[in-house]
């Protein structure tokens, strides 16, 4: 039976290290994991999760060039199937990087794991320790413990629990079914390789649990008590539910990943405004308090009389300028909006939800990093009852 490492209990959280810190949400999650230990008296730790291989992910991310967004992806000179953790950072990539975000600290190690190490300073200057489950020390002993999981054909049972999800109508963004349960890493070159049931492991290299054992290794590595998710992240954590006892090990509990929000200065906004100003839907922050546009205008009905084409144009015409005026009326509320919220409510929109999508999917950490006074204020916020929180910036 496998037994948990001894130590303080630890809350963990982690993120595929991306470039940039992206998405800001892996800073959230992170400061939640910090704010959770220190209420517990447990320790924060954030899992690097670097031998993860979604290159596209940890490459893509947003700059921006005087006040516009700019997408941007970064370019990596690996063979396919490489970790993350291995993956060349390069001066090159670090001029691309200062062009998209500006004056960034070199990276520890020539990685991009030296680089995320490097921007994760303030967090870890706060009591978060980073931890990469590939140190050598850490990861070599653990082989094996690792094939006798792989004895135990848990992908069996995490068959059978997709079905079962499937079955209850529960979300299964991973799919045992599809997706590998076990790679082989080899250690050297960072190249990890899917491993079908009955591969040998090639010579030299260690087992690598897929996405959805990862649970399991990071409580066989760490003392951990509690995890902060995000919602995609618990309905794959569900896949595990039955291979803990299989396993030998405890499920710790799981704590949701809160939402934060960085309000641009000088504007005004409360978490239930949120979603109005993400659909742009101004009169239902603030409607305008005099006549509207649309108001004014008695629509007239077409004459019997006149042909029936000429009827049609009639009333084709009358609908577009029902929707000319609707758009004026949109517009003065916009300027009610504006009063209420401190400033022009399309550009805040655009600042909380670039691309459609809420700010922490979309944009890099490195702000949020950079400004000491903006963590602490999130720290501060996340009292562990709050899942949305909105600050100015700082």
């Amino acid at each position: 039976m496998t037994m948990p490492p001894q130590g303080k209990p630890v809350i963990a959280t982690g993120q595929q290290i991306g470039a940039g810190w992206s998405p800001a949400l892996s800073v959230a999650k992170a400061l939640a994991a910090l704010a959770e230990a220190r209420r517990t008296g447990a320790e924060a730790v954030y899992w690097l999760a670097d031998e993860d291989h979604d290159r596209t992910e940890v490459a893509t991310t947003v700059g921006w060039q005087e006040s516009r967004l700019l997408r941007h992806r970064f370019r990596f000179e690996a063979r396919p199937g490489t970790a993350t953790g291995w993956l060349p950072w390069t001066a090159g990539h670090q001029a691309e990087a200062t062009d998209l975000w500006g004056p960034l600290p070199d990276p520890l190690e020539p990685t991009l794991r030296g680089h995320a190490l490097a921007l994760g300073a303030p967090l870890w200057a706060r009591g978060l320790r980073p931890f990469s489950p590939t140190d050598p020390a850490l990861r070599a002993p653990l082989q094996p413990e690792l094939e006798r999981w792989r004895a135990l054909n848990l992908e069996a049972a995490l068959e059978r629990q997709a079905a079962h999800l499937e079955a209850e109508g529960a979300p299964l963004p991973l799919d045992p079914r599809r997706q590998s349960a076990w790679f082989s890493l080899d250690p050297r070159s960072g190249r990890r390789l899917r491993l079908a049931p009955g591969d040998p492991l090639p010579g030299g290299c260690w087992l690598s649990p897929g996405a959805a054992l990862r649970p399991l290794l990071q409580s066989l590595m760490l003392p951990v008590s509690a995890v902060v998710l995000g919602p995609a992240e618990r309905a794959y954590w569900r896949l595990c539910e039955p291979l803990w006892e299989l396993v030998g090990l405890s499920a710790p509990r799981i704590i949701s990943r809160p939402s934060v929000f960085v309000v641009p200065p000088g504007f005004r906004v409360a978490p239930a405004q949120l979603e109005a100003l993400r659909t742009g839907s101004w009169g239902a922050l603030r409607a305008w308090e005099g006549v509207l546009p649309s108001a004014r205008f008695m629509a007239p009905v077409p004459d019997p009389a006149w042909p029936l084409p000429l009827q049609d144009r009639f009333t084709r015409e009358l609908a577009r300028t029902a929707n000319r005026l609707d758009k004026l009326d949109h517009r003065l509320h916009r300027e009610a909006a504006a009063e209420l919220l401190g400033g022009d409510p399309e550009r805040l929109r655009q600042a909380l939800f670039p691309l459609g999508r809420a700010q922490e999917r979309i944009l890099p950490g490195v702000p949020w990093l950079r400004s000491e006074a903006l963590l602490d204020a999130i720290l501060v916020g996340l009292d562990g009852t709050t899942p949305l929180l909105v600050l100015e910036e700082r």
